[in-house]
């Protein structure tokens, strides 16, 4: 493959990068210096449109001076290569750190908060015009959730032997399925003319490198795509912000959440709208468990008892966070 890029130089070494659930990707060492190489799976991803257009967008966000790692082009002004069958990528090596909420100072956060503010004004500029007024999703449906409480208590009841994950996740889906019954008639509605845009789809800790203080990189733009931006920037902070208790720093978070407004012109009734918008999905949502009980994948199990703490304080302290975001 490097032969495809003259000036990589020769490889040296190639060795795989284990951080993250979903990506596939390597260090490759050459003569000429460092380089991760990403391969594209073998699924809507990892359709070449789909990967060019986000190649296109970082590099038209770099014009702008966002900080991401654009691919290099090969010899045809290509960014993609197709081998086997399947799509791969070279990026410049970017030497940095994961940073998560506890890590950052709240003038970081709010540092935080400008940049994806910043993500999404840039997306707006670049990106093709006339597919941004996409139409909102409806909420999830209680009498779903409940269904899926069932057949995944049955699951986390029937495991022999039973361990400590088995009954923390039993407490909470008894504990979940309570709350929807108390707030079932909290769904959101579906917004008639959402404020949609164009956003990065997986902005948390992973896909932020820092050096020092400073973010140098946003990388992994997989998930592209047309969403409510606000709703965004909520799923951003409840990542970044949350303790393993499940509450939120919520310091940071009305750090966070203002520089976002001023820097991507985001109402305080839009932020509101969000925020109860994830609110409800958190508490309809059972990731982890599906992926444990469902799919025997457990590489998620580490990040349940934050999460599943999360819904019940946030529902808790429902108005402290809507402030954090809005005032």
């Amino acid at each position: 493959m490097l032969r495809r890029y003259p000036n990589a130089g020769e490889p040296l070494t190639c060795k795989p990068i284990t951080l993250g659930l979903l990506n596939h990707g390597y260090r490759v060492s050459t003569t000429r210096g460092s380089y991760f190489l990403k391969h594209h799976l073998d699924d809507s991803t990892g359709d070449r449109a789909t990967i060019v257009r986000q190649h296109r967008a970082t590099q038209r966000l770099q014009s702008l001076g966002v900080p991401v790692a654009p691919p290099v082009e090969d010899t045809e002004g290509d960014t993609v290569t197709e081998i086997g069958g399947r799509c791969y990528a070279l990026h410049p090596w970017v030497d940095g750190l994961h940073r998560v909420g506890a890590q950052l100072t709240t003038a970081q956060s709010q540092r935080l908060g400008a940049l994806l503010g910043a993500v999404h004004t840039g997306l707006a500029q670049v990106m093709e015009r006339g597919v941004t007024q996409a139409r909102g999703h409806a909420g999830p449906n209680a009498a779903d959730t409940f269904a899926l409480i069932d057949d995944l208590l049955a699951a986390a009841r029937g495991r022999r032997p039973r361990d400590a994950f088995d009954e923390l996740a039993e407490h909470r889906l008894v504990e979940r399925r309570a709350l929807l019954e108390q707030y079932d008639d909290h769904r959101p509605p579906t917004p008639d003319i959402p404020a949609t845009g164009w956003v990065h789809g997986d902005f948390h800790p992973l896909n932020v490198l820092y050096r020092d203080a400073d973010p140098v990189a946003i990388i992994d733009w997989d998930r592209l795509g047309v969403q409510p931006r606000a709703e965004e920037a909520v799923r951003a902070a409840a990542i970044f912000f949350v303790q393993p208790t499940g509450k939120l720093e919520l310091e940071k978070v009305r750090a966070y959440a203002r520089a976002y407004r001023r820097a991507a012109g985001a109402s305080a009734a839009e932020l509101a709208a969000a925020v109860h918008r994830v609110w409800w999905e958190r508490l309809n949502d059972f990731w982890i468990l599906h992926w444990r009980y469902r799919l025997h994948d457990r590489r998620a199990d580490p990040q349940f008892p934050a999460v599943s703490a999360l819904a019940v304080w946030w529902t808790r302290e429902y108005e402290a966070v809507r402030e954090a975001f809005t005032e």
